[in-house]
């Protein structure tokens, strides 16, 4: 486009695709930081269950006299390990739901920039999601 001043500015469809470009690589972002934290939190939810049900198991063998009392102390770093899972299982849920938030906003970004729902901003999102 050429203006009153002698200057060309650039077509806003040219704008347009660069933006979507952006926000593509953004979305696949968040995605790829979403499904990194839904890993951690699965292998540690695992490691929760595993270490809790060692645990008990102990805590049951002791009561019934086949482990020895000494192993209270095994108990508690069980103990100790089991709360530490809780609370980083707890900061990943709230790491996972930011994502999910950015992400929606990044689509409303998209489609407001749109002025509609139209194809251009499913493309963007079905490309991030790719």
């Amino acid at each position: 486009m050429a203006s009153i001043f002698g200057f060309r500015s650039r077509d806003p469809a040219r704008d347009r695709q660069t933006d979507l470009q952006r926000f593509d690589r953004l979305a696949k972002l968040f995605d790829q930081i979403g499904a990194e934290i839904e890993a951690e939190k699965t292998g540690l939810e695992n490691r929760y269950r595993s270490t809790a049900a060692n645990a008990a198991f102990l805590v049951e063998a002791m009561e019934n006299g086949s482990a020895s009392t000494d192993k209270s102390s095994d108990v508690s770093a069980m103990t100790g390990a089991i709360l530490n899972y809780e609370r980083r299982i707890a900061e990943l849920a709230r790491q996972k739901g930011l994502m999910k938030e950015l992400r929606h906003s990044l689509d409303a970004i998209v489609d407001d920039g749109d002025g509609r729902s139209g194809s251009r901003a499913e493309h963007a999102r079905s490309a991030a999601r790719s």
